[in-house]
Order: structure tokens, then C-alpha cells, then sequence
């Protein structure tokens, strides 16, 4: 199935509440499980979160790993305004930090993290190569690469299955933007062919669901 691109920006504020009040957390949590298995040796460090959203993932890592000090960024100032909402309730906002910028940013690049993660933005991304770059210029050599997406399924009448199996009781809006984003992700061997373009072989891609795939690997 041809890919179906989909805007980039979640700019609605009713659609960034719904986001946020939506019940993530099982493949939010599997984000932190798959980051952790696939690099045990962190504990701490500087980490860029690409495309943080409303900070819900970002929180998960900063809770697993109490130690690391989290910079996250979206270009959705709506998703923000949340996110800044929800690190301010639970006191972390001394670790954690967000800015509102668009990719590709030059003042993210060269600053050397310890780990770069990132989660549901990929898809969102018409040149998926200012991801690559970005993740290239600003991770220290060596550090943890996680990157954790959507994967297109073969027809629409599998997206329809994977929307009624894991989206039935959503909200309209929701499960909306569920289909649309099934049609926008990309597949592996896409994914693939934009990381040998990035010079960025040695990361690599795996399906972790059915319809999640796991981009990991170290600079």
C-alpha cells in the first residue's frame, strides 16, 4: 500500500487534549522496556526526546532512569502547553526541560547527548532524513539511538483490523487519527534505505508489534 502523508504539526488544542488524556501507557511503557533491554549498560546522562508531544513518554523515561536530565522538543506548541502542565505536576521539571522548535534545528545539533530518543514522530515526517541528521549531529559517538514508530500495514483493510483491535472504545478523533497515521508510517525496508542514506547503517529495525516497529542502535 502507497504511503498516505499526514500533517506534520498537531496544532488543534482539542486534539492535543484528547492525545493527552488518552491511555497510552502500554506502548509508552514498552518504549522504556525496549530502550532498556537493548542498552542496559545507561543509568544516566543528558537525553533528547524528538518529537516529545505532550511529555508523556518523556516522564516514563525520566521515572525509569532518575538520573538522566531530559531535553524534549515538538513543534506543536499545543502538545507542549500539556506537557509543560504535566512535568509541572509531578515536580519534575527540575530534569526535565522542553522547547518548541521545528526539525531540522541547528541550536539541537552538536551538544552531545548521552542518548536520543524518540516515539510516534516518524511518521509525521515528509523528509524523514531531518530526523536521521538531527539524531547524527546531536548524540555523542556511541550513545543509545531509540526510536520507536508506527509501521504501515500492506492494505487498508488491514489498518481497519489493527483500528478495531486496538481503537474501538477511542475517542472519534482518536481512532481518526489512528488510521491516518497507519497510512502515513513507513515500512522497514523504507525505514532502511533512509538510514543507509544517512550514513547511519548500523542502527537497526525491527517489527516489536503489530503495528509498532523499533529503529535502535548507537552512533
Amino acid at each position: 500500500m502507497q504511503r498516505i502523508p499526514e500533517p506534520e504539526l498537531m496544532t488543534d488544542p482539542a486534539q492535543a487534549q484528547a492525545y493527552a488524556e488518552a491511555d497510552f501507557s502500554a506502548p509508552h511503557d514498552a518504549f522504556v522496556v525496549h530502550f532498556a533491554a537493548r542498552f542496559p549498560d545507561f543509568k544516566a546522562g543528558r537525553v533528547l526526546d524528538l518529537g516529545c508531544g505532550a511529555a508523556d513518554v518523556t516522564l516514563r523515561f525520566a521515572r525509569a532512569y532518575p538520573d538522566a536530565e531530559i531535553v524534549g522538543i515538538d513543534g506543536a506548541e499545543a502538545m507542549l502547553t500539556l506537557g509543560y502542565a504535566a512535568i509541572t505536576r509531578v515536580h519534575c521539571a527540575d530534569r526535565i526541560t522542553l522547547h518548541c522548535m521545528c526539525l531540522p534545528d541547528s541550536s539541537v545539533a552538536h551538544q552531545a547527548f548521552d542518548a536520543v530518543i524518540s516515539n510516534s514522530l516518524l511518521h509525521h515526517l515528509s523528509a524523514p532524513d531531518v530526523l536521521w541528521q538531527t539524531i547524527q549531529h546531536a548524540a555523542k559517538p556511541g550513545a543509545p539511538v531509540c526510536v520507536m514508530d508506527l509501521l504501515r500495514p500492506h492494505s487498508r483493510e488491514e489498518a481497519t483490523r489493527l483500528l478495531a483491535l486496538h481503537a474501538a472504545g477511542a475517542p472519534e478523533i482518536l481512532r481518526r487519527d489512528f488510521f491516518n497515521s497507519l497510512l502515513a508510517a513507513y515500512e522497514i525496508e523504507e525505514v532502511r534505505a533512509q538510514l543507509r542514506a544517512a550514513a547511519l547503517p548500523q542502527l537497526q529495525v525491527k517489527p516489536v508489534s503489530d503495528r509498532h516497529m523499533l529503529i535502535f542502535g548507537r552512533c
